[in-house]
């Protein structure tokens, strides 16, 4: 049976994480590998406010994890992680084989959003607006403005 590739979305405990995230990494990483599963990237996404309270925790670290395993080792993963008490939630999807290097590429730079511009206005290929109305041009100077000069 061939290995597939997953994403995992941690939500951890802040308080039992309380800034030290390397040691939460380490128990993440120790969870999967004992149970054959490969790490491929691994990293914080962003810690917040929870829009409702989950275990009575008010907020919480989210946190991702790319893997590889066989499918059949995923119930032994999820079994070692809820009984893990800083684990509040966990959320794994099998990553489609056609968008695997994508997604890996963008999980391991994590500035990878905050780069990106838009390089092209919505609408057609060279970078035509999607309604007909003619563009409106500067407007003309208010005579405050032309008075002032």
């Amino acid at each position: 049976m061939p290995a597939n590739v997953y994403e995992c979305m941690f939500l951890l405990d802040t308080n039992k994480v309380a800034g030290d995230v390397g040691a939460a990494q380490k128990q993440l990483h120790a969870i999967l590998e004992k149970n054959h599963a490969e790490i491929l990237a691994s990293r914080p996404w962003d810690e917040r406010r929870l829009a409702y309270p989950i275990k009575n925790h008010k907020k919480g670290l989210y946190y991702l994890v790319y893997f590889r395993t066989e499918g059949k080792n995923l119930v032994n993963i999820e079994r070692d992680l809820a009984l893990n008490e800083t684990v509040l939630r966990n959320l794994v999807i099998k990553v489609d084989p056609k968008l695997v290097d994508v997604m890996l590429a963008v999980a391991r730079d994590q500035h990878q959003f905050a780069l990106q511009t838009v390089t092209e206005q919505p609408g057609d290929e060279d970078g035509g607006r999607m309604d007909d109305r003619p563009r409106r041009g500067p407007r003309p100077p208010r005579e405050a403005e032309v008075k002032a000069q």
